[in-house]
C-alpha cells in the first residue's frame, strides 16, 4: 500500500511538497525520482511520481485522481487539556476515528502548569495530527482550535453546528446519567460535538454551562476510564451509532 502525504495544493498536473514533510520523504525515506505517492490538498487525492527531489522541497508529477472515501459524520471534540503523553495518545487516536476538529480545554480541573505550557506543544499537536491522518488514510487533517475555556467552547462550538439533529454529548461520571448507548440508540445524525473531560471530572459550573448548551450526560459504565481511553472508546461508539454510510 502506498503512503500518503498532504501537499499545500495541486497545480495543474503538478504539486510541491515543501518543509518539514520535504525532508523527511527525501532525506530520511530517501525518496528517489520516479517513485509513487498519493498525495492529498486537503480536497481530493492523486497518484503523484516524484520529478525532482531537492534538499527541503520534493517535486511530483500528477498521475491520476484516486477514489477516497470521505466520512459522512462530522465530529467536534472538546478536550480537556491532560498530562501531555495522554492528551497526545488522545490526539494521535481521535484523528485515526475520523475526527474533524479538536478543541483543547482549559478546565477548571486541569492542571495549570499543563494549560501555560500548551501553547509550546501547539506545533508539536499539528504534526501528531498531520501524521495521523496520512498513517489511517484520511483525505483532510483535524482543525485544531487554541486552547479555550468551557463557557466559550459549550456555547461556540455547540452553536456552529446547523443540523437540528446534531448529537452533543458529555461524558459524566454522575450515578444519574445514561448510557452513551441509551443516548445514541436511534438517533442518525451527520453531526455531533463530544466533550470530554479531565481526570478530576468536571465541575457543577462546567455541568451548568454544558446543560445551557443542549448537551446530554453520558456514561461509559461502571467502570472509571483514563481520559484518553474514553476518547477512544466514545469516539468509536459516536461512529458505529451514527455513521449513515
Amino acid at each position: 500500500m502506498r503512503r500518503r502525504f498532504f501537499v499545500e495544493k495541486f497545480e495543474g498536473q503538478r504539486a510541491n511538497m515543501e518543509g518539514e514533510a520535504a525532508h523527511h520523504l527525501g532525506r530520511v525515506l530517501r525518496a528517489q525520482p520516479g517513485q509513487l505517492y498519493e498525495l492529498s490538498d486537503g480536497s481530493s487525492v492523486w497518484l503523484g511520481r516524484i520529478a525532482v527531489v531537492h534538499r527541503d522541497q520534493v517535486n511530483f508529477e500528477l498521475l491520476e485522481e484516486l477514489s477516497a472515501y470521505k466520512a459522512t459524520l462530522e465530529t467536534t471534540l472538546l478536550l480537556a487539556v491532560v498530562k501531555f503523553d495522554a492528551f497526545e495518545w488522545a490526539l494521535e487516536k481521535a484523528t485515526e476515528l475520523g475526527v474533524s476538529q479538536i478543541v483543547p480545554l482549559a478546565a477548571e480541573h486541569s492542571e495549570k502548569g499543563l494549560l501555560s505550557a500548551s501553547a509550546k506543544r501547539a506545533e508539536r499537536w499539528r504534526r501528531i495530527l498531520v501524521e495521523s491522518s496520512q498513517q489511517s488514510r484520511r483525505v483532510q487533517v483535524p482543525t485544531l482550535h487554541a486552547l479555550t475555556k468551557p463557557d466559550a467552547a459549550f456555547g461556540n462550538f455547540a452553536s456552529q453546528v446547523k443540523s437540528q439533529d446534531a448529537v452533543r454529548v458529555m461524558l459524566s461520571e454522575s450515578p444519574e446519567a445514561q448510557s452513551l448507548k441509551t443516548i445514541l440508540g436511534g438517533k442518525q445524525s451527520n453531526a455531533a460535538v463530544l466533550a470530554i473531560g479531565p481526570e478530576g471530572g468536571w465541575t457543577e459550573t462546567e455541568f451548568t454551562l454544558a446543560r445551557k448548551a443542549s448537551f446530554a450526560e453520558a456514561s461509559l459504565g461502571h467502570l472509571i476510564l483514563r481520559t484518553e481511553t474514553a476518547v477512544a472508546a466514545s469516539l468509536a461508539a459516536l461512529n458505529y451509532a451514527l455513521t449513515l454510510d
